[in-house]
């Protein structure tokens, strides 16, 4: 790679990754929003919750079909519609005169913010190779991770200025971004057809397991849609792929067990992530403390969060993607611990530094798994393989702030937090083959092209 090369992956990854954490800031602002939601709607703060958790779901349900679109159109159009779709959504929702209308813009702003992770991924991965695309991944979770972070204090501050719904807009300020990005997107085109079916059986399945995890905190009716979703969905879409091998879901990567795996262990991370993002506020807020003071609180994570680049590249270079994505788990696992005794304590010093942790884990995490999936499949299929494994990382994030809703409103938040723990320990059982093979000798894998 030339030096010109490598100031320009600084210069898209960093503009990318702010796109992403403004994208982000659809659940991490918006969470410091849904007491005083709650309030003002007269609806309970559980239900309240779904203003992030059914952002979240159709944030992880619409990710792999962008993905399967960047095939088939390349990315610049795709990624024009869905910062369309995030913007309309975020005004649709500021102006909401109800909480129906509310949830069904927030359906549409993240049916749009799915573009951004997806895409973005997509397009380091065609543009840079070897060691610039690691550090590149780990510029754009960083700094993802970093605005992500801000968005509650940034939050807390338009809400004391202009209320609730003027934070719900903050999305929109995503479009300021496109002429920065607009020489690195790309209209390349394979003109195949896109399995509308096969798409709209993945978004079923995912949206009923989701459901499911929600339903503690409101109920049978919700409990009973998610099973149905679930049942129907599901085998559905495995029949759908045996007849359609090369659909939607390509036979290759949904048997490709590096994507299988690894997108299964990276869902652990934003779990995490997304869980915390909804608890520390939640806990905070009930406390007393006003919702800048809360934002206040995680500007810590947000420097941290520049810096884990500085780890992620060099982590990946030294024991490949896989090992990477299993630390990533480990301190996933510490900062949920953490988080639980915090909020049992409503000690805001462990909930902060639990937040801090799971910046972390979300830096090496996501880049990991991206490198992990780009080098484990065939670049025709490259784009629908990161999108599907995207699908899995976010329906994870989906499970984290739907558990703190759920589970969380029945049990108390900090037992919610600590039944998330399961995860990411169940991510490493799942890239223990991996693991131990690698112990054994296998070189690790890693892209110098």
């Amino acid at each position: 790679m030339t030096p010109a090369t490598r100031d320009d992956s600084r210069r898209v990854s960093l503009t990318l990754g702010l796109l992403f954490g403004i994208a982000g800031m659809g659940s991490s602002s918006a969470a410091i929003a849904v007491p005083l939601i709650a309030d003002d709607l007269a609806i309970g703060q559980g239900t309240a919750t779904w203003t992030i958790s059914l952002y979240v779901l159709m944030l992880a349900v619409t990710t792999a079909v962008y993905g399967r679109v960047s095939d088939l159109l390349g990315t610049r159009l795709p990624l024009l519609i869905g910062l369309g779709l995030m913007a309309g959504g975020a005004l649709m929702a500021a102006l909401a005169p109800s909480f129906s209308v509310l949830l069904a813009a927030r359906l549409l702003q993240g049916a749009g913010a799915a573009a951004v992770p997806t895409l973005g991924v997509a397009i380091i991965n065609g543009r840079y190779a070897g060691g610039v695309r690691g550090l590149a991944l780990g510029r754009l979770a960083a700094m993802a991770a970093a605005v992500s972070c801000l968005g509650p204090l940034l939050g807390g501050l338009v809400e004391s200025w202009a209320g609730w719904r003027a934070v719900l807009a903050l999305p929109i300020l995503g479009l300021l971004v496109v002429p920065f990005l607009w020489r690195a997107l790309t209209d390349e085109r394979s003109f195949a057809r896109l399995d509308v079916v096969g798409a709209l059986l993945v978004a079923v399945s995912a949206a009923g397991f989701v459901l499911m995890v929600q339903s503690p905190s409101t109920g049978r009716v919700v409990l009973v849609a998610g099973i149905v979703l679930a049942v129907v969905g599901v085998p559905l879409s495995a029949a759908w792929v045996r007849r359609h091998p090369d659909g939607f879901l390509p036979l290759s990567v949904i048997q490709n067990p590096i994507v299988l795996r690894n997108a299964f262990a990276g869902a652990s991370v934003p779990a995490g992530w997304f869980a915390l993002l909804v608890a520390v506020p939640a806990v905070l807020l009930a406390d007393g403390w006003e919702p800048w003071q809360v934002g206040l609180l995680l500007v810590p994570s947000a420097v941290i969060a520049l810096f884990v680049p500085r780890l992620t590249g060099p982590l990946m270079e030294a024991v490949g993607p896989t090992r990477a994505l299993a630390f990533a788990a480990v301190v996933t696992t510490v900062a949920l611990g953490v988080a639980a005794l915090g909020s049992a304590l409503v000690w805001p010093a462990l909930l902060a530094v639990a937040v801090i942790l799971v910046t972390v884990a979300f830096g090496v995490g996501q880049p990991a798994l991206s490198a992990a999936v780009a080098d484990g499949v065939e670049p025709e299929v490259r784009g629908v393989a990161l999108g599907v494994s995207t699908l899995v990382f976010l329906v994870g994030g989906s499970v984290g702030s739907a558990v703190v809703g759920g589970l969380g409103g029945v049990w108390g938040i900090g037992y919610g937090v600590l039944v998330l723990a399961v995860l990411p320990v169940g991510a490493l059982a799942a890239l223990a083959p991996e693991l131990l093979g690698r112990r054994e000798g296998a070189p690790v894998a890693v892209d110098t092209r």
